[in-house]
């Protein structure tokens, strides 16, 4: 079988902590010698792991751009590589940390550092799912056969994602989190906005400046506690959960039938061991990891131990953010890596007006996304057919190539990716349509949704698969 190694960064700068994670991705043609060539990773080994760093601010609303290139470059020399030695992997800005006021900056600023194909992403949700991956819990929920609800608590956010048997069925987050409240020389330093409703909801007096009184935090973390007993499902959801549903993020309706649940981020260390002084790191951490310990979540439900508690959003960014395409594509091997595309993923019916040669209504939804978008370039997604005729594929191809050609500006390539194995045959009927005035790239194998943006990088395994990443670009 043909197998290509590919390494992998993940970079998380989160409300308190920063990390660096490296990682070994082993892909392999797991198809037969007369088979359509089907890719996919068969191992995942994480090779270097930084130290947590506090992540460095400026000021309240300000990161230290340069502090923080300043880790990320340390920690590529102690690990032994440059920028051009990474071929994947993700920089993910979380928590409270995506709401600064340059986070988007510092983005564009270490991207170029952190190597030629790595994703700069945040979006609440999306952590949900990679912390949910670098804890164990999706692949728990396949092994155990169980539904598992990993709930991610950091600084800022909590980050809760279900899985049922490997798959994601439903992600959130709220802002719930152990530095939400700081505390220096006992006294209050800071409150957040989310802290401040959850205290007055009780009608707990909270006052920055004022002494920090052990048994009021408590109050506020039993309260935050009984916020996700509520979120998944132990009690109804109340106002006040929604009030403090993290920006950015989709309401998050629990599924029934959760049986079990795992515990990552930094606050999942004091819910096993909350003795001692509660402000010791300077925060409500080890108050609110006593105050899950004995709420429903833990009695409620099966625990199972994670992988990773604290270093689980930067094990997933590393390891579980990359995809490959199927083995029927068509590419243009120059115009590759593209980075950041907005997808305009088409639903059945608009998908069957396709089918049926409505060129006129795609070249008008390619227009409204583009100027809703405000961008130049778009990846076309839609399911596609298992064996479509060849007259259906053939007039499909003439309605995407007329609507596209009429859309994007001169000279920007035809991009499309579809669920079903037919990529390469509707990107040769494209290719034979554009001649030299656009190029096409056509994958499939792919599952994208509306609102997220696609990485393509370089074709790996002698032009066999291009490396796919899905992701959600929003900032608060």
């Amino acid at each position: 079988m043909d197998k290509s190694t590919i390494t992998s960064v993940g970079i998380d700068i989160g409300t308190s902590t920063l990390q660096v994670a490296f990682s070994r991705l082993t892909m392999e043609n797991t198809a037969g010698f007369f088979s359509v060539p089907r890719v996919s990773f068969v191992d995942k080994k994480i090779f270097y792991k930084s130290p947590v760093h506090f992540t460095p601010l400026l000021t309240q609303t300000t990161l230290d751009d340069e502090a923080i290139r300043r880790i990320v470059r340390r920690e590529y020399e102690r690990a032994r590589l440059t920028p051009l030695d990474v071929d994947t992997g993700a920089v993910i800005i979380t928590g409270e940390s995506a709401r600064k006021e340059n986070a988007a900056a510092l983005l564009d600023s270490l991207s170029g550092l952190a190597g030629d194909f790595v994703v700069s992403t945040v979006g609440p949700d999306l952590e949900a799912v990679i912390a949910g991956k670098g804890s164990g819990a999706a692949r728990l929920s396949q092994s155990r056969g169980v539904r598992v609800a990993n709930i991610d608590i950091g600084g800022g956010t909590t980050n809760i994602a279900v899985f049922d048997d490997g798959e994601t069925i439903a992600k959130g987050s709220y802002d719930i989190g152990g530095r939400l409240i700081r505390i220096e020389d006992g006294r209050i330093v800071y409150v957040s906005e989310s802290a401040m409703k959850i205290a007055m909801s009780e009608g707990i007096p909270l006052k920055v400046g004022s002494a920090a009184n052990a048994g009021l935090i408590e109050s506020v973390c039993l309260t935050m506690a009984g916020l996700l007993e509520r979120a998944i499902g132990v009690t109804p959801p109340s106002p006040l959960l929604s009030a403090i549903r993290t920006q950015g993020s989709a309401p998050f309706i629990a599924p029934s039938g959760i049986r079990a649940v795992c515990f990552s981020g930094g606050v999942a260390d004091c819910i096993a061991s909350a003795e001692g002084d509660p402000f010791r790191y300077g925060d409500i951490g080890p108050t609110l990891g006593k105050a899950i310990r004995q709420s429903g979540l833990c009695s409620a439900f099966e625990q199972f131990h994670p992988d990773e508690t604290i270093c689980a959003t930067v094990v997933g960014a590393g390891s579980h953010t990359a995809t490959v395409s199927g083995g029927t594509i068509l590419h243009k091997e120059s115009i590759l890596p593209i980075k950041n595309i907005p997808a305009l993923k088409l639903d059945s019916s608009e998908q069957e007006r396709c089918y049926e040669g409505d060129a006129q209504y795609l070249r008008e939804k390619l227009r409204w996304f583009l100027s809703q978008s405000d961008a130049n370039q778009l990846i076309l997604a839609l399911a596609g057919e298992r064996s479509p005729s060849y007259n259906r594929l053939k007039t499909l191809a003439k309605c995407v190539y007329e609507a596209m050609d009429a859309a994007l500006p001169g000279g920007a390539p035809i991009l499309a990716a579809l669920e079903s194995d037919t990529a390469l045959a509707l990107g040769q009927m494209l290719k034979a349509m554009a001649g030299e005035k656009r190029s096409v790239i056509c994958v499939d194998a792919v599952h994208i949704e509306q609102g997220d943006y696609v990485d393509l990088g370089r074709p790996m395994m002698d032009g066999m698969i291009i490396p796919v990443v899905i992701k959600t670009l929003a900032f608060g």
